[in-house]
């Protein structure tokens, strides 16, 4: 049986669908599926994407995109699935999605872990709201054999465009990648935040909180992403994401935050960063927003601070107690083992294909 995936980017780099897309697709389980992958940026284009300005050069990739998702139109006849994550162009209508389910009459399976279909600009791309069409989300939800989430939220919304919407988390492989456990009597104390650019803009709910405790205790703050935060008010160390080092960068960390807004873009976030502190050891204190409530067991696994008081005393609780971090960590390990790996989900995403 044969399977195309229409993914964004190229392979390896873009969390999203490494974890929930290609993680899956090289295990025994699957060893009768044929997956084959078609990003629709190249790595050169994907690499200047959400960097200021190249604007001739991201037309000139999009175009390209564009040009390499027609081509593969005439093509689907050799596919018995179509996997289409988050969507099959990153601008314009859902033509693509129409003709593959429609036209070509073909089971496709839509896959989406975040708000999507909420209008959003980036720094980077300041216009893109206007060429994204958001609302070609609920269609493609309507065009699809299955669609496929990663939290409540976002199921309640696919579910009134399609009768088959499954859950099926954002995980990690706890056996062969995230499979190490902090020892929190390790190193200088560091508090950690992991994730993407696009998120960096929440740690200003967290950062009058850091500034406090930075003034009373000794730790390091360090942040991993793709960007520099330039953060202001605290010290704080920056690592570049770089995928060969993810494991033991993230290893430095005693304590992980997860600070979200209340909006209803972060209602559809999967609390990947507080599944990736977990799956190590390492206890969060993260915002009780959407599926974060649902990734952390208040004060067995972590906390839920919902004000400045709660983050600055939760903070505090784990600075001071090595055995409070140590007990959290192995509880918060056991969790995402028994419902946030690979190994208890890879049957659901198997079953797509049945």
């Amino acid at each position: 049986m044969k399977i195309l995936l229409l993914i964004p980017a190229p392979k390896k780099i873009s969390p999203s669908q490494r974890f929930r897309v290609e993680q899956y697709i090289h295990l025994p389980e699957g060893q009768h599926l044929s997956f084959e992958a078609h990003p629709f940026f190249s790595p050169k284009t994907w690499s200047i994407f959400h960097v200021k300005g190249h604007y001739i050069e991201k037309l000139t990739g999009i175009l390209a995109g564009f040009l390499r998702r027609w081509m593969t139109m005439f093509q689907l006849g050799q596919y018995d699935f179509v996997y289409v994550h988050k969507e099959a162009a990153p601008i314009g209508p859902p033509i693509f999605e129409w003709i593959i389910s429609r036209i070509c009459r073909k089971k496709m399976i839509y896959d989406f872990d975040d708000n999507i279909w909420t209008s959003l600009s980036s720094e980077a791309n300041p216009g893109a709201a206007l060429v994204k069409c958001n609302w070609k989300v609920s269609h493609i939800c309507k065009y699809s054999h299955i669609v496929t989430v990663g939290n409540t939220f976002l199921a309640d919304y696919a579910k009134q465009y399609n009768h088959d919407v499954r859950i099926i988390p954002t995980v990690i492989n706890t056996e062969k990648y995230h499979n190490k456990i902090k020892d929190q009597s390790n190193n200088k104390l560091t508090i950690g935040w992991t994730g993407t650019y696009t998120n960096l803009h929440n740690l200003t709910i967290i950062e009058a909180v850091i500034a406090a405790l930075q003034a009373k205790y000794h730790f390091n703050f360090l942040v991993i992403a793709n960007k520099d935060p330039q953060l202001k008010k605290i010290a704080y160390a920056y690592k570049k994401w770089n995928i060969k080092t993810e494991i033991e960068d993230l290893m430095e960390m005693n304590i992980g935050v997860m600070p979200l807004a209340g909006s209803v873009v972060e209602m559809g976030k999967c609390g990947f960063k507080a599944i990736q502190y977990a799956s190590l050891g390492i206890p969060a204190v993260v915002s009780p927003v959407g599926a974060n409530k649902e990734v952390v067991t208040h004060n067995e696994t972590g906390f839920w601070a919902n004000n400045t008081e709660e983050w600055y005393a939760f903070l505090e609780q784990l600075i001071l107690s090595e055995s409070l971090r140590s007990e959290m960590g192995i509880n918060g390990r056991n969790k995402m083992i028994a419902s946030y790996s690979v190994e208890a989900n890879k049957e659901k995403f198997f079953a797509l294909f049945n």
